[in-house]
């Protein structure tokens, strides 16, 4: 194996392992989640290594479980965030007078703080819920993500085999389909990454808020909002969770850097 493919693997597996750790976490959890085990807030021991909750809980068993619904909706809001970002930055790049309306909309939206607009999505939508704070975190990512976007597609809409290709009579999807994305694999690869940092840090929010999912889901926000009053008496009940989280955010924003182009790696950089 070569020195890059090396480096380049020990950026990704951190990422790797622990998302398939949150995916597969629920089935391998030694006690069910809702069930007390020992006392409440009772330090580590043989029947529950993180020690008990705030009701007297497996800590590992909800550490365990409470990643999967957080990892799968932040890779959802990546994913929608970064490709409707894609499309309407190369559509505005393009098409000049779209680009300016998305961007001014762009501008506007960005005003509103994220945790009002969490709070304005999710209170106001019916039964609220995680499938909420997903809209929540598109709808506030998307201005962000498009300016980056817009800026990479310009000089990829003003290069001479677009120009081409749009005076040889190709429609507007095939221009942005076929030839400026592929030109922005690297931006978009990082922009990805970026963009699950962002998620990983609305949903925990929205979690610890109480505004997505709700008692006695197995969470890490939730972890952390339930077990603070208890933190001296068992501090790994909010140590832990805080931790995944953290670690969650940065071993994929680090696997995306790793992942991307290095011509496009100074691309971004530049930007």
């Amino acid at each position: 194996m070569s020195p890059r493919l090396r480096a380049t693997a020990v950026r990704v597996l951190p990422a790797l392992l622990l998302v398939c750790l949150a995916v597969v976490g629920p089935a391998i959890a030694p006690h069910p989640i809702d069930a007390p085990v020992t006392a409440p807030y009772a330090e580590p021991g043989p029947d529950a290594l993180l020690g008990g909750d705030q009701l007297g809980r497996d800590v590992l068993s909800r550490l365990l479980a409470g990643g999967r619904d957080l990892v799968l909706s932040a890779l959802l809001v990546a994913v929608l965030v970064t490709g409707s970002a894609a499309v309407l930055g190369a559509i505005g790049a393009l098409r000049p007078r779209v680009g300016r309306l998305v961007e001014r909309t762009a501008d506007v939206v960005m005003l509103l703080p994220a945790v009002l607009g969490i709070l304005l999505v999710t209170l106001s939508w019916p039964d609220g819920g995680r499938l909420a704070v997903i809209a929540a975190a598109v709808v506030l990512g998307v201005p962000y993500a498009v300016r980056l976007a817009a800026g990479a597609a310009g000089p990829v809409a003003a290069s001479g085999y677009v120009e081409a290709a749009a005076a040889g009579g190709e429609r507007l999807w095939h221009l942005v389909l076929r030839e400026v994305l592929p030109n922005l694999r690297a931006t978009l690869l990082a922009l990805f990454g970026l963009r699950f940092v962002a998620a990983v840090y609305l949903v925990a929010t929205a979690g610890f808020l109480q505004v997505g999912p709700q008692p006695p889901a197995a969470d890490w926000a939730l972890m952390i909002r339930e077990n603070s009053s208890g933190i001296l008496l068992n501090p790994w009940a909010v140590v832990v969770p805080s931790a995944a989280v953290g670690l969650l955010a940065l071993s994929v924003n680090l696997a995306a850097a790793a992942l991307a182009p290095q011509t496009g790696r100074k691309a971004v950089t530049v930007l």
